[in-house]
């Protein structure tokens, strides 16, 4: 612990290095026996102007350190992998010794034969290998002692002279990624530094010690990255996945920060809680990695714990993803100082000293990694070794799926696998499987037969039986499911149904225009997944876009065809644009996102309403606000900016709540409230006068309480399980009705314009235990979860009977507006593509529900 005399230089902020014997460039003790330092080599303060832990580092801060000691080191080399939103570099060192590096390609071509031809690879091959090791830090940016030891490490690599630093250098490659996250990190950092004085204060009412919303954990988009290793829907997160797959280290390391009354944790985490999919023999190294880890802390003498609290089980966290890929995946969580200084049970808890257990840890796993090298290195080998055996056993031979009358949707799942390489095959022939019919040229084959065969299994299987009822995260992520795409498991064998293999970034289909040109009118069938996106481009251009909501028959060709309601109805003669510039978009759109586009010459009707018809309205372009600041969910406003401004180019207002009252809401058309309290009143009041009020999750629940819908709340009974429980158990008891995650089915109204483009029945992400009756007004009830609403993951009997027939989504009528409810997130972490087309359906239809 610290000492009173350092807590007194402490509380000046003027912390000094110790006598010349301590080297480590810490304000804490830290011995190293047989190590000395390379005067060369600059240290952190020469570069930043201070010392590590006296004082938060900005990330640039951490960017130059890490540049300027590559430019002074041989065993370091520093690589730009990607940026963040916000225009951040993103960057990893390669350590490693000079020999090596001068091998650099040939050492990762021999790694990764581990994983590609792993039946090359022999005993005596691997006891010449190195190990690789990712050794990554701080992914929530306010969680930042990670990247302050990341800062000392670096130092300690590049700068430690001796037989051993030398000895474990020759025999690991380590990549050490200092900045997860750095647009949160700059958000944090900025924070605590300016809201210091001379003097700090360890009073936890103090502003330092309490960020502003959104506070630094999330990237630019309020998106908790460490739920993003898997679905890689971030920029941040598909530059790092594509740099651990271009390396596939054996080891990956994951440093964060937890509550401040704990003390240090490392896995392994809480046996019953591993995934089923990773196998024993990952456990058992991860408990052997263990053992180096207390030995450095119990030097230090640092409290400590493992086995508790934390799970190996959603593969979408760093420390877990590892796990499906044939590595080791360590979770480090230090207790928080998260101010310079902080109060905690323990007694005052300083920043430097976070910094020195993340150091400490960050050695310990050097040493792990040599000492079992070539455990690590066979584990590996031996892991995709087993993937055809595993393949064979397995009862399904491959997942198949079709593109469900999106394109778009099915290209994001496809992307995602072959981002983890997975193989993607066009189906050859048509089949039949789990009573649905998969066609060629519509439908793809994921074969179990590969490397990935593990990884293959834990993104497409449907589980409901587990052997723990506690979840730290979410139970099920099955990804056809999140994209809304009819999919099955292929149980024969899959000779002739293989057909070519997709190359990364292949396109599924090319746009064409089907009909003679030029055109009267164009017509564009709705539920293709980026067509929001290409409307609303042709709005900006001044096109006027209608939609049908009658079906009609019309030859196109001298053939009659049928559309059916939300038909998309664009005369090419309009009065402010020009027929060259919609043909031009129209064109372009159909090329952009592979749709077949139909060129009607004619406004006469076969059968149905003509063209003309007032059954078509035209649709406003939407002026989209999200409520957010404080008082509102962070996560679900992200997602929503995101999904508009990302993904659909969108401009997206953020309205702070607190000045709902005094804003002017006619400057928009729809409002989203992804989890906000804000004054209802003056909400109501713009409802009323036409607007469009779309709510998610708890935001559901806030206009339920201010009486924006009538509908009752379904009861939930927690405590009457819990009389006769023993005390020891009430925390685990109480747990196991918590819903943290599950795939449930909804029963859809197609006819409603929010489904146009759905099936009868949609799968949705279901968390929490608040449900809904479904409003009783005629027209109201756009889904609702079915009778038996399970598909996949963790739920109990009694959550189940709440959420039977309960309120999926809702659409009322309120003055001349209108309020959408979705009771759920439909953009959940920005991977489940399937309901955000329902969401986006809410955001650009007003004019026609």
């Amino acid at each position: 612990m610290l000492t009173r005399a350092f807590l007194v230089l402490a509380a000046t902020s003027m912390i000094a290095l110790g006598s010349q014997a301590q080297e480590v460039p810490l304000p804490l003790d830290f011995p190293l026996d047989g190590v000395s330092y390379d005067e060369s080599i600059p240290k952190p303060e020469d570069v930043i102007g201070h010392v590590i832990g006296t004082r938060h580092t900005a990330p640039h801060q951490v960017v130059a350190y890490y540049r300027a000691v590559a430019a002074a080191s041989d065993r370091v080399a520093v690589f730009q992998h990607g940026e963040t939103y916000e225009g951040r570099a993103l960057i990893h060192a390669i350590v490693t010794s000079p020999a090596n590096h001068e091998r650099l390609d040939e050492i990762r071509a021999a790694n990764v034969a581990l994983s590609e031809t792993p039946e090359d690879v022999s005993d005596s091959d691997l006891e010449s290998m190195p190990v690789v090791a990712l050794q990554g830090y701080s992914i929530h940016g306010n969680e930042a002692s990670g990247a302050e030891a990341a800062v000392v490490y670096l130092y300690h690599l590049a700068a430690a002279r001796g037989a051993t630093i030398e000895e474990s250098l020759d025999n690991a490659v380590l990549l050490v990624d200092p900045l997860f996250n750095p647009d949160g990190g700059d958000r944090f950092v900025d924070w605590v530094n300016r809201n210091r004085g001379a003097v700090h204060t360890t009073d936890s009412q103090d502003r330092e010690h309490n960020e502003a919303w959104p506070g630094g954990r999330t990237n630019h988009y309020f998106f908790d990255m460490n739920r993003d290793w898997l679905p890689i829907q971030l920029k941040e997160s598909q530059a790092r996945i594509a740099m651990f797959h271009a390396w596939r280290p054996q080891v990956l390391t994951d440093h964060h920060e937890m509550g401040g009354n704990s003390t240090f944790f490392f896995q392994p985490g809480i046996p019953s809680r591993t995934n089923p999919n990773t196998p024993q023999e990952n456990q058992d190294l991860t408990g052997e990695i263990a053992t180096y880890h207390a030995e450095q802390l119990d030097a230090i003498g640092s409290l400590y714990y493992s086995k508790e609290s934390f799970d190996d089980f959603y593969y979408g966290k760093g420390s877990t993803f590892p796990d499906i890929n044939g590595a080791i995946g360590i979770l480090f969580e230090q207790a928080s100082s998260r101010a310079l200084e902080s109060e905690t049970q323990n007694g005052n808890l300083h920043y430097a000293f976070t910094v020195r257990n993340q150091f400490a840890t960050s050695l310990s796993t050097l040493e792990a990694v040599t000492a079992l090298r070539e455990k690590l290195l066979r584990y590996q080998r031996d892991f995709y070794a087993g993937a055809p055996e595993f393949a064979s056993d397995h009862d399904v031979k491959a997942y198949v799926f079709s593109t469900s009358g999106s394109v778009g949707r099915a290209a994001g799942l496809i992307e995602i696998l072959q981002a983890h390489r997975i193989r993607v095959h066009r189906l050859a022939r048509e089949i039949s499987a789990d009573g649905k019919t998969f066609d060629p040229g519509t439908a793809y084959v994921v074969p179990m037969a590969q490397s990935q065969a593990r990884l293959i299994e834990a993104v497409m299987e449907e589980r409901t039986t587990f052997p723990d009822s506690l979840f730290y995260d979410v139970s099920t992520w099955t990804l056809p499911r999140a994209f809304n795409l009819d999919f099955a498991a292929w149980t024969s064998s899959t000779r002739g149904i293989l057909g070519d293999e997709l190359s990364r970034g292949e396109r599924l289909s090319t746009g064409r225009i089907v009909g003679q040109e030029p055109a009267y009118a164009y017509l564009i069938p709705w539920g293709e997944y980026f067509l929001p996106r290409e409307v609303y481009a042709l709005q900006d251009m001044g096109v006027r876009v209608r939609m049908s909501t009658k079906p009609f028959s019309i030859a196109i060709d001298g053939v009659e065809r049928s559309f059916g309601p939300g038909t998309l109805i664009v005369p090419t003669e309009q009065p402010d644009a020009t027929k060259e510039d919609i043909v031009a978009g129209i064109r372009r759109l159909a090329d952009e996102i592979g749709i077949t586009v139909f060129a009607a010459n004619t406004g006469l009707a076969l059968s149905g309403p003509d063209l003309g018809t007032g059954t078509a309205s035209v649709l406003r372009q939407p002026r989209v606000a999200i409520l957010a600041g404080s008082g509102s969910s962070s996560s679900g406003v992200g997602e929503i900016w995101h999904l508009l401004s990302e993904r659909f180019h969108m401009p997206v207002s953020l309205l702070n709540t607190d000045r709902v009252g005094n804003a002017d809401l006619s400057r928009y058309s729809v409002i989203v409230n992804a989890g906000a309290r804000a004054d209802a009143e003056a909400i109501k009041a713009w409802v009323r006068d036409g607007g469009t009020l779309i709510t998610t999750a708890s935001g559901t629940s806030w206009a339920v309480s201010n009486e924006f819908m009538d509908v009752e709340r379904r009861e939930f009974d927690t405590d009457s399980l819990l009389v006769d429980v023993p005390y020891r158990d009430i925390g685990s008891t109480r747990g196991a009705q918590s819903l943290g995650g599950s795939i449930f089915r909804a029963d859809v109204d197609t006819t409603h314009p929010i489904a146009y483009g759905f099936a009868e029945e949609v799968p949705l992400f279901r968390r929490g235990t608040t449900f809904f009756d479904p409003p009783t007004s005629p027209g109201s009830r756009v889904a609702t979860f079915a009778d038996a609403p399970l598909i996949s993951g963790y739920a109990t009997d009694m959550q189940l009977e709440a959420a039977s027939k309960a309120m999926a989504v809702a659409a009322v009528r309120m003055g001349s507006g209108r309020v959408v409810a979705f009771s759920d997130s439909p953009v959940f972490r920005a991977f489940w593509w399937g309901p955000s087309a329902m969401f986006l359906n809410a955001v650009f239809l007003p004019g026609i529900y």
